[in-house]
């Protein structure tokens, strides 16, 4: 991948561009507190596999017969089906055969794996390989904290995710969407979400793909902060563009798709699934049409630029039959994970899926369960990308802060897992055990005194107090203690330095663009 283009500091200022500017920005470096942030996870672990070679073989030639004999429609979108056309398949009216073998043809251009610039280059990522980047919850309308209980979410409480992200030591990502902003007008709030993202975090994070003047304003703006150059040769944005299950592409997100492609920008091209409702109920015909949905979008996004980045995604969750609700941690879940992981495997593509999921309308025990479910179903499935990794309540309606804190601290036991087993001298420990021998204990031998800061994994949040001390100090309950961590975050975040020059522009440009048609909000 190439890394010319516009030259950055750790503060994501482009050096040259202006001069007091990007003296005052890294001066503002050098004094800001350093936060302590991990690197994305190397897995040194084996990744499972639940399909049989034989069960792939079925699955791959049924979703070949689906492409060819039941095909997928695009919608809205004539230049889509011309396209289509010129590649060789068969197109009726808005509907498109795939010829058997062509699609997964077309797909073999797409780069195994990409790396995800970010202003600030010590958090750079890269997606694919035995990687696994870690970004936030993504899309809610609703926020729901400790305090004031649920309600719709507001532009504050986009900027106060944006915060905890950028302060979360496990979170590799800032996110998109991580919750709608429903005080700004639909057709402008896309303009005010990035800019948090830009200005408040320099981690990584995701474009607008609600409409393609939508994506197209977020290269614009990501050009103001890279540099154009620099974006024409790199990648700075990974996006997210849903399916419209069963095998359906509709014009907006399809238009999204084109922007990025075009731009070579990343998109994660993503059926959106529930069981029983949008595809069978079967493991193996979910998985089929999950395939087949994804080999047709992927394809799709080599039809606008060969190479393009682009990301096999799965979200897919089962329904409760009785009330028609989504159900989230479920056996069903992991099962199709792990062989949409397999699938993605084989078409040597970088992986999305996964993520902090649960029914719960609260972050309590049945968020815990199904969260963890999830988490660990992900980190085993070899997952690249996982959208949702902290913050979701109630099936995705709802963001919630304490919610993110909770599972952003359990995001270090997948850092931790996915390490694997030292098997070094110091691993073995064998010094430790001779020293020690029969009837002894490890507390103050040399082995532990030389290791113990970095031995286990530790929370930071949650108690593991004695009762008579955790009872002296309240009592707490998780949720109360996640309530504390927030404020506690919150209260030390500091923004990271942005050149003021490049800061200013951005802003022009997105006051610009909001003076140039009126409020909408549908």
């Amino acid at each position: 991948m190439s890394t010319s283009g516009a030259e950055q500091d750790g503060a994501g200022v482009r050096r040259g561009r202006r001069g007091t500017g990007g003296g005052a920005a890294r001066r503002a470096e050098r004094t800001a507190p350093r936060l302590e942030v991990a690197r994305y996870i190397e897995r040194n672990i084996p990744d499972f596999e639940i399909l049989t070679p034989e069960a792939i073989e079925i699955i791959e030639a049924n979703a070949d017969t689906v492409l060819e004999e039941i095909g997928v429609n695009f919608v809205e979108n004539p230049a889509a089906l011309d396209r289509w056309r010129e590649a060789g398949a068969d197109v009726r009216g808005e509907r498109v055969h795939i010829p058997r073998g062509l699609a997964r043809e077309l797909c073999k251009t797409a780069p195994s794996r990409y790396i995800q610039h970010a202003r600030n280059p010590e958090r750079s990522v890269e997606i694919g390989g035995k990687s696994l980047v870690l970004a936030p919850v993504y899309g809610p309308p609703f926020f729901r904290d400790r305090d004031r209980g649920r309600r719709y979410a507001t532009m504050e409480d986009f900027n106060t995710f944006v915060k905890l992200g950028y302060m979360s030591k496990w979170l590799h990502h800032s996110g998109g969407t991580v919750c709608e902003p429903t005080d700004v007008p639909v057709n402008k709030r896309h303009l005010d979400m990035l800019y948090a993202h830009m200005s408040l975090s320099d981690k990584p994070y995701m474009g607008s793909v609600t409409a393609h003047e939508r994506a197209a304003d977020s290269v614009a703006l990501s050009e103001i902060l890279f540099g154009k150059e620099f974006v024409a040769d790199n990648t700075v944005m990974t996006s997210l563009v849903n399916i419209n299950s069963p095998l359906t592409f509709d014009g907006i997100m399809m238009g999204a798709l084109e922007t990025y492609a075009a731009a070579n920008q990343a998109a994660i091209v993503s059926p959106f699934i529930v069981g029983g409702a949008m595809a069978p109920v079967s493991v193996a015909g979910t998985l089929t049409q999950v395939l087949a949905e994804v080999l047709a979008g992927v394809a799709y996004s080599q039809l606008i630029r060969k190479g393009a980045p682009v990301i096999f995604g799965a979200f897919v969750t089962s329904i409760d039959m009785n009330s028609g609700a989504p159900t989230f941690g479920t056996p069903e879940a992991s099962k199709i994970l792990w062989g949409a992981g397999q699938l993605a495997r084989r078409m040597n593509l970088p992986f999305r899926s996964g993520g902090g999921l649960c029914g719960s309308k609260l972050p309590d025990a049945q968020a815990a369960y199904e969260t963890a479910n999830t988490l660990n179903a992900a980190l085993l499935g070899g997952v690249n990308f996982m959208l949702h990794a902290c913050g979701w309540l109630e099936g995705g309606l709802v963001s919630s802060p304490e919610k993110f804190v909770m599972d952003a601290d359990q995001l270090g036991v997948l850092h931790s897992i996915a390490s694997g087993i030292d098997i070094s001298e110091n691993g073995q420990a064998m010094d430790a055990i001779r020293e020690v021998g029969p009837g002894g204990h490890y507390l103050g031998c040399a082995h532990t005194q030389a290791n113990f800061k970095d031995a286990f994994w530790r929370t930071q949040l949650l108690d593991y107090k004695p009762f008579e001390q955790w009872s002296d100090e309240g009592g707490a309950d998780t949720f109360e203690l996640a309530s504390r961590r927030v404020r506690r975050m919150l209260d030390e975040y500091v923004q990271p330095a942005l050149d003021p020059a490049v800061d200013e522009e951005l802003r022009d440009y997105i006051e610009r663009r909001k003076a140039a048609e009126p409020d909408a909000f549908v």
